[in-house]
């Protein structure tokens, strides 16, 4: 079995991503991060990045279970990690044969995630979550530009349209599905 992770920045098209390519996929299944709740999880992303980023706070032991499980099932050919760590918690990088990055641009990234989140909010709850962003959050997306891009094996432009997201994806997979 290949166990391939896939990592974006938050909206970056990790999940639709993975589940584009499950559906073409035969013998696939796929775990999603934000599924869990772990034990450790980050409240402060701001002040997580000033304490020097350890990605290893999350306990991600029911993850690693899920994993185990699926591999001692016999009944998958691929696991898609959606999960935006690549190799750098200690707990799960020896499961991971290869690790995609999905480069998408911080604006991209922020358009789609209030067009999702934030259909009913008010142009008030809007601006104040672009000031959280500007003053708070956008210090963790950047430190995943610096920290999980260059630690994957393979990145894919996070511009592109979904289709050919999901053909690179399903290339590297296929063909290559291991570090190179």
């Amino acid at each position: 079995m290949k166990i391939i992770a896939v990592s974006a920045v938050t909206a970056g098209g990790k999940t639709t991503a993975v589940n584009a390519v499950k559906e073409k996929l035969p013998r696939c299944t796929s775990l999603h991060f934000d599924g869990y709740s772990f034990e450790g999880e980050v409240d402060d992303f701001h002040q997580w990045v000033l304490d020097g980023t350890d990605y290893n706070v999350w306990n991600l032991s029911p993850l690693k279970a899920d994993i185990e499980n699926i591999i001692s099932s016999g009944e998958y050919d691929y696991l898609l990690l959606d999960y935006p760590f690549a190799y750098r918690n200690d707990l799960i990088k020896d499961y991971i044969d290869c690790a995609v990055f999905i480069d998408t641009p911080l604006d991209i990234a922020m358009a789609r995630r209030i067009l999702r989140d934030m259909k009913d909010a008010s142009a008030d709850e809007i601006r104040e979550e672009m000031e959280t962003y500007l003053n708070y959050a956008r210090i963790a997306y950047v430190q995943m530009l610096k920290d999980i891009k260059p630690s994957s094996d393979y990145v894919i432009d996070g511009s592109q349209n979904l289709k050919s997201i999901t053909e690179e994806l399903l290339d590297i997979i296929v063909h290559r599905g291991e570090k190179p």
